[in-house]
């Protein structure tokens, strides 16, 4: 059977840790959840002139997450959070080959920061603090234990493609984040919820796969979380 091939984002940094000139980066699991749901991997470095050929080259598209906050004047903002920090290269660079991949029916996994970017890209608009957002003493949404480890349950939307692949109604997730999905973009419905509403999951309807997901199934910590991207694999060979 062909192994379809999956481009991945990557993250960029200045900071003089690993190098003391500009790098890239990204975790491993990553790729190794990829690979273990029978795909392989290409890193895509951050170059929007190679868009057109990346997006011929790959089947599916995986948007990553970082440390790092979509600018709001993307979704029509002022920014109101003196959390919010940007990556204009990046968030320029991931922007344009996610509304290509769409525009082209590539399948597409957003990740964390990955969903808030699709979302994004079809026209919805994001929380730009949670903690200013809700008051919530009951989900710590950037959460204190180990990033391998769960922190609270979704619930997962019944009649949506999340519930078609996982065959659940809900997910015991890490979580890493400060922001989130508010208005839905266009074509988008959300799938999965946390206890205190906030949006874990959307889809969009007239794609073939084009998923967002705001924990980080890549760790692989629930039994479900491979199976998304067995699907997103499976999607990608056809």
């Amino acid at each position: 059977m062909k192994k379809p091939l999956i481009g991945i984002t990557l993250d960029e940094e200045e900071t003089k840790t690993y190098s003391k000139y500009p790098w890239y980066a990204a975790r491993k699991n990553y790729s190794e959840s990829i690979e273990k749901a029978g795909g392989v991997c290409i890193f895509l470095p951050n170059n929007s002139d190679e868009i057109e050929y990346y997006i011929k080259l790959i089947d599916g598209l995986v948007v990553t997450g970082g440390d790092f906050d979509i600018d709001p004047s993307l979704y029509g903002e002022s920014t109101t959070s003196k959390e919010i920090k940007t990556k204009t290269g990046r968030t320029n660079f991931e922007f344009n080959i996610t509304k290509e991949a769409i525009r082209t029916k590539k399948p597409l996994l957003g990740i964390c920061g990955g969903q808030q970017l699709i979302n994004v890209v079809l026209g919805g608009t994001l929380i730009q603090h949670i903690p200013d957002y809700i008051n919530n003493n009951q989900i710590k949404h950037e959460q204190p234990n180990p990033r391998n480890e769960p922190s609270h349950y979704v619930k997962i939307e019944k009649n949506t493609k999340l519930s078609e692949i996982t065959n659940s109604d809900k997910m015991f997730v890490n979580s890493a984040h400060h922001q989130a999905v508010k208005s839905l973009g266009k074509n988008l419905i959300a799938n999965a919820f946390s206890e205190d509403g906030i949006i874990e999951g959307i889809e969009a309807i007239d794609q073939p796969f084009c998923l967002g997901i705001q924990w980080h199934p890549e760790f692989l910590i629930d039994k479900n979380d491979i199976k998304i991207f067995q699907s997103f694999v499976e999607i990608a060979t056809r």
